[in-house]
């Protein structure tokens, strides 16, 4: 089929934006990034590692992309564990592939100075602490359908969206 006929007009149909978000895990701890004080979006705030799916990049391209730019990982195996999307009130929305990387060991990881640059600060985190982290607004309950996918088992569905007052709402499915 070609091109023209994918049925994509500008304006016509609700459209997505598409990013990846990939949770790294070593036993019971998992590779975040604090984001850089001067991001305008999650400052101070932890994070999976991830960002926009570029033109001509697949999703799974794009996240390893993503873990080779921010934490200088390469070669580890992802398994897509969820589909998020965010209803932003307008045109486009986006859409967020999570992903999970499971690793046999943390050393796999050189913690580089260079790579903890403008997106922020990556830390290894016990998983019983992050409680105590200020995490991005949906981690509390992302993280616990995104860890809990296993291997073989269909990926969970979320949607995003936002009340009145701005507050996010989520629907897993």
């Amino acid at each position: 089929m070609p091109a023209s006929d994918q049925g994509v007009q500008a304006g016509a149909r609700y459209q997505l934006i598409p990013r990846t978000l990939v949770f790294v895990t070593c036993k019971n701890r998992i590779l975040l990034i604090k984001g850089a004080s001067h991001k305008r979006l999650w400052a101070e705030r932890y994070n999976g590692i991830g960002g926009h799916v570029e033109s001509g990049e697949s999703f799974l391209e794009a996240a390893r992309r993503e873990l080779l730019e921010e934490a200088g990982i390469s070669g580890v195996e992802l398994t897509l564990v969820g589909v998020v999307t965010v209803d932003t009130g307008q045109n486009p929305g986006v859409c967020i592939f999570v992903l999970r990387a499971v690793l046999s060991t943390e050393e796999t990881i050189i913690m580089k100075p260079e790579l903890s640059s403008s997106e922020g600060l990556l830390e290894w985190v016990d998983l019983d602490r992050l409680r105590e982290l200020p995490l991005v607004e949906d981690l509390e309950e992302l993280l616990p359908k995104a860890l809990g996918t296993n291997p073989g088992q269909a990926p969970f569905s979320a949607a995003y969206s936002y009340d009145a007052q701005g507050s996010l709402m989520i629907r897993f499915r």
